[in-house]
């Protein structure tokens, strides 16, 4: 075992850990990036795109619990739980629903909006230094409905986004055309963000962040850890070769596998996975003009230099269930009749782990034991949370003041 402590130790070479690796040798800290396959090769790599900075409301609130029901009917629909994996899922489906609560709401919705206040600051940062800011769009997005019915029934979520200062326009007609022209008459209304933002590409994107990164003097090496052992003179970090090295300081940003190493550590955190699908088409397959989201159907659609990305929707089913790609085909072909222009042809099938809570809020906090930091759990917004994610760690390490309140977000607050 080296006798030296190591740099920082970043465990997670995802966007999260990404963001956290440049923030950091941006302060002049040495980091070192640890991970098991690669820079932005796994869940990071498939994601939707979106910079989402406009969508703050927690997931138990988006009228999902009201639909959670006729959901569940469907196997293929926009959310899926396998019967065998009920058992073990209860306890964390239990404390969902109770993040459901109205009491909870205002709560969890301020903390949510605070950090997507800062994570629109800190992108526009990050990516103008890392010179990245090319590859962002910002053509925003809409939220489709089919009904009257199912438009009023968001509006309580848009009145809360009102409040909030985020705007956005419903739209209809001629309107709704204009925005999205080739659009199934099928979509009766919309809403349109213009503040939401898109990356080019989420692997090419967080690839080029981390060359950045790399530029301020951070560090990647390919290796799986195992466990972490805090002692007196730092973090032991052992790996699945055997090999063991001694840390100053860790961060655990390693997605839907984080809470394993937290429970190593006595951090119980109730993590699960929601497993999204998706297939990507090569570029001209439609005439895109922004991220859509069908809202009644759980997934979106999205513009893309390398291709046109279908898929979303959610399948809690943990870390060990062989994918179910039925999920991302049905998706392909709802997506042929809302957009009758489509072409379906030669896409490539992806499945990907979201880590999630069941307040829909990240952790970002020190962990029980000292020296060590956990920065996952944020998610479906995990690329647009990145850039705040990283400078509230950075802080958190080097004892400066934060720019938003932690409570929400600390890691025993279930």
């Amino acid at each position: 075992m080296n006798t030296a402590p190591e740099e920082i130790v970043v465990v997670g070479a995802g966007i999260i850990g990404i963001c956290v690796a440049a923030n950091l040798a941006e302060a002049g800290e040495r980091v070192i990036l640890y991970d098991r396959t690669g820079i932005c090769e796994e869940t990071s790599s498939g994601n939707a795109a979106a910079l989402a900075f406009s969508d703050p409301l927690p997931l138990a609130h988006k009228g999902m619990l009201r639909k959670l029901p006729g959901w569940l009917m469907d196997p293929l629909g926009p959310l899926a739980i396998p019967p065998a994996y009920l058992p073990q899922l209860a306890p964390w489906l239990f404390r969902f629903l109770k993040a459901g609560n109205p009491k909870l709401f205002e709560a969890g919705l301020n903390a949510q909006a605070a950090l997507m206040r800062l994570a629109e600051s800190e992108w526009a940062g990050l990516a103008g230094r890392a010179g990245t800011a090319g590859m962002i769009s910002s053509n925003g997005a809409i939220d489709l409905f089919e009904s009257e019915a199912e438009f009023r029934g968001s509006l309580p979520g848009w009145d809360a986004r009102e409040k909030l200062g985020i705007p956005f326009e419903h739209v209809a007609g001629s309107r709704l055309a204009e925005l999205q022209p080739g659009l199934s008459p099928r979509f009766t209304h919309g809403t349109f963000q213009p503040t939401w933002k898109q990356v080019a590409d989420p692997k090419l994107f967080g690839q080029a962040i981390w060359a950045y990164a790399e530029q301020q003097g951070a560090r990647f090496e390919r290796a799986t850890i195992q466990a972490l052992e805090p002692g007196g003179n730092g973090t032991t970090i052992r790996f699945k070769d055997g090999t063991t090295r001694l840390a100053r300081r860790v961060v655990v940003a390693a997605g839907a596998w984080s809470h394993q190493l937290a429970a190593g550590l006595g951090d119980r955190i109730p993590l699960e996975t929601e497993r999204g699908y998706n297939t990507t088409l090569p570029p001209g397959a439609f005439d895109l003009k922004r991220q859509l989201t069908f809202v009644g159907h759980g997934f979106v659609v999205s513009p893309l230099t390398t291709g046109v990305r279908i898929g979303g929707a959610v399948e809690l089913a943990g870390l060990k269930r062989p994918p179910n790609y039925a999920r991302s085909k049905a998706m392909l072909e709802k997506a042929r009749q809302f957009l009758p222009g489509l072409k379906t042809e030669g896409g490539r099938e992806w499945m990907g782990y979201r880590p999630s809570l069941p307040d829909s809020l990240p952790v970002i906090s020190p962990a029980k034991r000292p020296g060590i930091f956990y920065a996952f759990g944020h998610g479906h917004l995990g690329l647009t949370q990145a850039a705040a994610t990283g400078r509230l760690i950075r802080d958190l390490l080097l004892a400066q003041t934060l720019p938003i309140d932690l409570q929400p977000f600390v890691a025993n607050r279930f």
